[in-house]
């Protein structure tokens, strides 16, 4: 919604944040993982239905959630687009697949639908993820690289997914050319030398 009203979510957040009393934030992402937050809620949804009441916030709150790798692949199209590119032929580098920061559990994490998208459509996907060695792809066994000067050079677009505390930010806004931000890990003052897209 925020992006269709062109109003900046972090800033809505903010707002709230000013409440003195009973807010937490929550922040948006390319979409959830794990091995709860993806099922636990459905089994309760599900439960309840067996019982005879339906919990629509769970089921809105799963279709939303769901919808967050098409969105972030609508993104990175406009995003190249708006460079005059498309999505086929486009090196993509994806700086993180583990489904949170700083660990290596992959479960569920919306980089494997992510990934899967933007290959079928074309592009050349490499990604990084100092916890994740490995990752498998739409049937294809990836090795992360390092996220070097060459490597951020070489992407028509930087797809940060994960925010992992490893990662050097400020060399990702210095050299990558096209930068999709789903986590807000590099401020918008510091990226100079591209574009920079936010979620």
């Amino acid at each position: 919604m925020c992006r269709y009203l062109g109003v900046n979510s972090r800033e809505v957040i903010d707002a709230a944040a000013t409440k003195p009393f009973g807010f937490m934030p929550f922040y948006p992402g390319p979409g959830i993982g794990g091995h709860c937050i993806p099922v636990d809620p459905l089994y309760l949804s599900w439960k309840m239905r067996l019982n005879g009441y339906e919990p629509r916030f769970i089921s809105l709150a799963d279709e939303i959630n769901r919808a967050m790798p098409a969105q972030v692949f609508r993104l990175v199209s406009e995003a190249l687009n708006e460079v005059g590119r498309a999505v086929k032929g486009s090196r993509i580098l994806v700086l993180g697949v583990a489904y949170k920061r700083g660990i290596g559990d992959t479960r569920e994490s919306p980089a494997y639908e992510i990934i899967d998208a933007l290959s079928s459509r074309g592009a050349h996907v490499a990604y990084a993820d100092p916890h994740v060695p490995a990752f498998l792809a739409n049937g294809t066994q990836l090795k992360a690289v390092e996220p070097t000067e060459k490597e951020l050079r070489a992407a028509h677009c930087v797809l940060i997914l994960t925010d992992h505390p490893e990662f050097d930010y400020g060399a990702v806004a210095r050299h990558g050319r096209l930068i999709v931000d789903t986590r807000h890990s590099i401020p918008e003052a510091v990226a100079t030398r591209g574009r920079l897209v936010r979620l």
